[in-house]
């Protein structure tokens, strides 16, 4: 995998999650909204490294290859600038802690449409979405 892939994967993600939303399948598009962060924010670390690609070491592993959003934030080095867009953003703070309590085991959890809703807004707003400040970064 490779930076550029998992920027198109993070893209097709939105957009297959708002599909899944517009049709009544929240548990669905609530599950893909995580991915789009954890795709965004691989794409993050796969720019730290050479060409691009996604990085192989060991030593990388525990922060690199996990779906926990906390720990791939800190495997691309964001935590400084993720600390400073908090601060300067408190509703962007509001998404980043609704965003971080995704991971890959909800996918066995019905979620219902608000929390469906409240996820991709939290991920796919214009102005102070997750999603919009992981694209500066990678």
């Amino acid at each position: 995998m490779n930076r550029k892939t998992f920027q198109a994967l993070a893209r097709l993600r939105l957009a297959e999650a708002k599909t899944l939303l517009d049709a009544g399948h929240f548990a669905g598009a609530y599950h893909l909204a995580g991915y789009v962060i954890e795709c965004g924010l691989k794409a993050c670390v796969a720019k730290k490294t050479n060409r691009f690609d996604f990085p192989l070491d060991e030593k990388a592993l525990e922060n690199v290859y996990t779906h926990d959003i906390r720990r791939l934030a800190s495997g691309a080095n964001l935590e400084t600038k993720l600390k400073d867009a908090q601060s300067a953003d408190s509703t962007f703070g509001q998404y980043w802690a609704l965003v971080v309590q995704w991971s890959e085991v909800k996918r066995y959890e019905l979620a219902d449409e608000k929390t469906a809703r409240d996820m991709l807004t939290a991920v796919g707003h214009t102005k102070h979405g997750v999603f919009r400040w992981i694209r500066k970064h990678w």
